[in-house]
């Protein structure tokens, strides 16, 4: 998408403008816009393009003498035009070892691996959110009393990839009931979701009351507890937050303690990316867009995974607001890609 209100030429300078800034991180003159020698105009046409676009509000002047610098609206022109253009290379990336020990059926070996991936690719922060149980469709769940009131929730997903998690339950339950919990929901519920399965035992009660009341409203307690759990506590895989240090915009230590604090309170770092996690293609959030403590000072480029007929969970690159959106993009993207496709292979050939 082309920024919005200004011609073609200017369009193309502003780009200019915006690709020098995140090499240099400095104010950028005209003369070293008609230096690159990518467009084939005089200084004074390039500032008195850099006028208009002030004007617009896609540069800033620090400094009456300075050079321009893109403001969160000319960054946030450039990163539309990369997201609207082809240039998704076809270039694998590979993150599932041979060591049996990081097979993709460990699930959450699979996705720190993946932020890995995406810390050492970009030089930034990498993350991954898992998927919220309560929302993923089951081929079968169990339940394992490992304490009085504690309960681990073990479910195999029909792509064969096993997510596990404990929770505390009001009620004490016993092996057997859990059992029989199981049982039950294994046999009527397959395919569903822990969600979906609480809003059909609700609605099933009155028609079960009479025999199984109590059977039912305990299942409805441990479902509840496992839901409640979930959207409270969601995973979230980071790696790469030691990169930060050395990027000079971060560089004040006062607004890298904010940030590292920040991302060390995940549940709300999840909450903010949770509502992109349906987006169909790589997003873009620069600066002011991002609605979280710390953060306003970064960019964070974002995307989903998941199967063909469910989204998972998001995964993406935190980062300063002059990242190489070229070269990150692109890299969300096929980490994505991969990381969907490695679950989809995964469960075919268990299958």
């Amino acid at each position: 998408m082309a920024a919005v209100g200004i011609r073609e030429r200017d369009r193309r300078i502003l780009n200019l403008i915006v690709e020098d800034f995140i090499r240099h991180g400095r104010p950028v003159s005209s003369g070293a816009i008609v230096q690159t020698g990518k467009i084939a105009v005089s200084p004074a046409t390039v500032r008195n393009a850099m006028v208009r676009l002030e004007g617009l509000g896609y540069l800033s002047q620090p400094h009456t003498s300075a050079g321009r610098v893109p403001t969160d609206k000319g960054l946030r022109s450039y990163a539309e035009a990369l997201l609207s253009e082809t240039r998704y290379t076809s270039e694998e990336t590979s993150f599932v070892q041979d060591d049996p020990a990081s097979r993709p059926g460990d699930f959450e070996t699979l996705l720190s691996q993946a932020s890995r991936v995406l810390a050492d690719s970009s030089d930034n922060v990498g993350f991954v959110i898992s998927p919220n149980v309560s929302r993923v469709q089951f081929e079968q769940v169990r339940f394992v009393r490992i304490a009085n009131q504690r309960i681990m929730v073990i479910l195999v997903t029909p792509f064969h990839m096993v997510l596990t998690d404990t929770l505390d339950t009001l009620v004490p339950m016993t092996q057997l009931e859990l059992d029989r919990a199981t049982q039950y929901i294994n046999q009527n519920f397959r395919g569903r979701t822990l969600l979906a399965v609480r809003e059909i035992l609700l609605q099933d009660l009155p028609r079960h009351r009479a025999r199984y009341e109590d059977t039912i409203s305990r299942l409805i307690d441990l479902v509840k507890a496992s839901i409640d759990r979930q959207e409270d506590e969601n995973r979230i895989f980071i790696q790469g937050t030691a990169q930060l240090i050395d990027k000079s915009d971060l560089s004040e230590m006062s607004r890298l303690k904010s940030l590292f604090r920040n991302l060390e309170e995940k549940a709300n770092l999840v909450k903010l990316l949770s509502d992109f996690i349906s987006l169909g293609q790589v997003k873009v959030l620069i600066g002011a867009e991002i609605d979280f403590p710390g953060v306003q000072d970064c960019s964070l480029v974002l995307s989903h995974y998941g199967t063909s007929h469910q989204v998972l969970g998001s995964l993406g690159i935190i980062g300063p607001r002059r990242i190489p959106y070229e070269k990150i993009i692109p890299l969300v993207d096929r980490v994505a890609k991969r990381l969907s496709r490695t679950i989809m292979i995964y469960g075919r050939e268990v299958s």
